[in-house]
């Protein structure tokens, strides 16, 4: 195999990815808590189905953590069936629940320090490190990174280090590489799932990739 092309670093990505897929700033939700049911509904399935399952509780006007708690068991997974697993998911937004009103609601929440906050995430029954930095992230506006399969996917093709690494491992290095900047972390991990759906799948399709020169899976002539 050829020598490896010189590794990009992580602004650099950032910058290529925005200027081919532009600002996203993603999570798309209305309230904090939105974004939070939206975290768990997305484990195991595509954004679309969650927006789905997300129309079915709007409708029922089960997004707030009172009304969702109202709703019976059955009901509940009867909205989000279209996020699969749906009987497993609401369970896991009943314990979500449960946890809310132990810690004193979302506001409560928003007083912890960063690491606390994670922290008390991750002590709830199917809420594991993605599932919990999306929320510390998105809902809370905290400087972390959101490792998930595209985001392995990407740098272990670009060479980058710790790609295999224990998920806390990756996300610090990309935290210490960003800073403590919550658009730019914010929006490289939106950034790279949308690459990761529309041209670094498995099959990758490197035709007018922007990070095709320093990939080593790269058709050499799609760049």
């Amino acid at each position: 195999m050829d020598e490896h092309p010189t590794r990009p670093e992580y602004r650099e990505i950032i910058a290529r990815l925005r200027a081919t897929y532009g600002d996203l700033q993603w999570w798309p939700a209305q309230t904090r808590f939105e974004v939070m049911v939206g975290a768990v509904l997305t484990q195991n399935t595509s954004w679309s189905n969650v927006e789905r399952a997300i129309a079915n509780l709007r409708a029922a006007d089960a997004l707030t953590p009172d009304r969702m708690a109202a709703l019976p068991p059955a009901e509940l997974a009867e909205r989000i069936r279209p996020s699969g697993y749906f009987n497993v998911k609401a369970d896991r937004l009943r314990h979500l629940l449960a946890f809310l009103e132990r810690s004193g609601g979302v506001d409560a929440l928003d007083t912890l320090e960063t690491d606390a906050l994670r922290a008390a995430l991750l002590g709830v029954k199917g809420i594991g490190p993605e599932t919990a930095d999306d929320i510390v992230l998105y809902a809370f506006d905290r400087p972390v990174f959101v490792v998930d399969a595209y985001t392995r996917r990407l740098f272990e093709r670009l060479g980058l280090p710790h790609a295999r690494a224990p998920y806390d491992t990756l996300r610090r290095s990309v935290e210490r590489a960003v800073g403590p900047d919550v658009p730019a972390l914010n929006d490289f991990h939106a950034l790279i799932v949308e690459h990761g759906k529309q041209r670094c799948r498995p099959r990758p399709r490197c035709e007018g990739c922007p990070l095709a020169d320093p990939c080593r899976f790269a058709d050499p002539g799609a760049a």
